[in-house]
């Protein structure tokens, strides 16, 4: 692998740092409800494309404009423009932190406070910028191909979950419309704002005035994972529940189900490269924070790095008001700001400056080892449940938990160990009932994190609230889609039921439906399928059913 010399980084590194730096943020935060959805916003990601790549080469002659601020547009207006450009840094850093401070303590560590996550994650990417930028370069040279990769993958492995009829609701709902579409093009044109700080990047590449054509392949491979994801969302999850969801993305994989349950818990693989993109941009702008400072005047750079990260750290900390206003910010400040910015300083520049190396520090140097289903909890302190049965009842609901008894299904259990209830039944008026008394009653951690089938009472089916369970299991974020849905008279009666080898209801059903090698197969019913029928019409597609009759167990379409 070739690197660059004379601690200059290389285009391969500068391309590589742009992927890392972008993509999580990008496709985290530009789908879902509110935000850039549907064929007239793709068309205007199309279009964005263009303008962004006539701004790149803009960018790569103001280089010389920025090295040194105050000698181009004076004193004052250079530490105005450097304040200009941190207020963006900390805006755009407090919102990336503030989405890391909700993805992670739902979808990798529970029982971790949010103030704690962004508390390291500020000080591990603070600690990191001590190094130099061929540190930097030499990072994002080793994995940000293997991100970039790993963002691919993820996207051809659910295109065989995507369906036609739900990219056909998608084209029913497309009306023409030239303000969606200039909403989508100018909310394109604000995502690619932050390639603004370029030109403070731009001293420490190789031959930067040939960059042109890397940053322009880095903006063009990003836009079309874009574009692709637009396409990808609607038709794997249905178009009614992208417009609808805060972040799209996340449950993408949840559905994945090859044989041998090969990706069965991928989407925490998933949510690891995602952690690490944005890690990597929150260490950028530390990074430019620092180079900043010093360019302009405003102190020592790492003066500003320790007060940037601990403003950083309040913004998301302060609620969430920078979720809901950072677009609001890109759109009507910083963008229309950095345009008048650019254009005062390339007309007040009369003379090109000689190039000079800019010394831009910084390195984001973390291994941050989050995964696993919940926490620091270890595998014999958890209850694994592989069934969930949901009635009704007279104050509200009954829950049963199946689970499997591990010493016998591994043949490791004793004879006397044999016949031990595998079914853990609980009653409440709702949900958080149900998990404060499991809670109170039970030793083991609650781990639904293996999940395989989902049975529903046909009263609960009949008065409505099904959609109680759906929006529960909606917030259990270890609670893959790919289970199996099914109805019966009592929930509770099919939980209870076991197989001649001692089986229990989950492990016989998925062996049913997925190891039967001939015969008629069964008509099964995903969970993501009942969240696509919710979304379009909130109605319950028609489930298969269950039904235990003496000693044996049907199931019936």
């Amino acid at each position: 692998m070739r690197f660059a010399e004379n601690n200059r980084i290389s285009h391969r590194q500068l391309y590589r740092q742009m992927i890392l730096e972008f993509l999580a943020p990008f496709i985290l935060c530009m789908y879902g409800a509110r935000k850039l959805n549907g064929i007239n916003a793709l068309i205007g990601m199309a279009m964005a494309l263009i303008p962004l790549g006539f701004y790149v080469i803009v960018l790569i002659r103001m280089a010389p404009v920025f090295e040194n601020l105050k000698k181009s547009g004076g004193v004052l207006v250079g530490q105005l423009t450097g304040l200009f450009f941190m207020v963006f840094i900390l805006m755009a850093g407090g919102y990336i932190l503030a989405v890391l401070g909700q993805l992670v303590p739902v979808s990798l560590i529970t029982g971790m406070s949010e103030e704690w996550i962004t508390f390291w994650a500020v000080l591990v990417c603070m600690t990191g910028i001590r190094g130099g930028m061929p540190g930097r370069g030499r990072m994002a040279q080793i994995s940000g191909g293997v991100l970039l990769g790993g963002m691919i993958l993820m996207m051809v492995l659910c295109i065989p979950q995507g369906k036609i009829e739900y990219l056909q609701d998608m084209a029913a709902a497309w009306k023409f419309s030239g303000q969606e579409i200039l909403d989508g093009f100018y909310g394109t044109i604000c995502a690619f704002s932050a390639v603004g700080l370029l030109p403070f990047l731009l001293g420490n590449v190789e031959k930067y005035a040939s960059a042109g054509k890397t940053v322009l392949a880095g903006i063009l491979t990003l836009g079309g994972i874009l574009m692709g994801m637009a396409v990808l969302l609607p038709a794997v999850l249905g178009y009614g529940r992208v417009v609808q969801e805060r972040y799209p993305v996340l449950p993408l994989l949840d559905g994945a189900d090859l044989p041998g349950n090969v990706l069965a818990r991928f989407d925490v693989l998933w949510m690891g490269f995602l952690l690490y993109s944005l890690l990597f941009a929150l260490g950028s702008l530390l990074h430019y924070s620092r180079q900043i400072a010093e360019g302009v005047g405003l102190g020592r750079g790492k003066m500003w790095t320790a007060v940037a990260a601990v403003l950083i750290w309040c913004i998301a900390r302060t609620g969430k008001w920078i979720l809901e206003s950072f677009g609001w910010y890109l759109g009507y400040i910083f963008v229309p700001g950095l345009l008048i910015c650019q254009i005062f300083l390339f007309l007040r520049s009369k003379k090109r400056h000689r190039k000079k190396g800019v010394i831009i520090s910084g390195v984001l140097i973390c291994s941050i080892m989050l995964g696993g289903c919940a926490g620091a909890v270890e595998p014999e302190k958890r209850m694994y449940a592989l069934a969930l049965g949901v009635d009704a009842s007279e104050n509200g609901l009954l829950v049963s938990y199946g689970m499997p008894d591990l010493p016998e299904s591994t043949g490791q259990g004793k004879e006397e160990e044999n016949g031990s209830t595998r079914v853990l039944a609980i009653r409440g008026e709702n949900f958080t009932q149900i998990e404060e008394a499991y809670d109170r009653s039970q030793e083991k951690f609650r781990d639904l994190g293996h999940l395989q089938v989902l049975v529903l009472g046909k009263p609960l089916l009949e008065d409505g609230r099904w959609e109680l369970v759906l929006d529960y299991l909606k917030q259990e974020a270890f609670v893959g889609e790919d289970l199996y849905v099914f109805q019966a008279e009592n929930a509770g009666q099919v939980l209870n039921w076991q197989g001649q080898d001692n089986s229990s209801l989950g492990e016989y059903v998925t062996g049913l439906i997925e190891n039967r090698m001939s015969g008629r197969r069964v008509h099964t019913v995903t969970l993501r399928q009942v969240f696509y029928e919710k979304y379009k019409s909130h109605t319950m597609p028609k489930l298969p059913e269950i039904t235990v009759t003496d000693s044996s167990l049907e199931i019936s379409v």
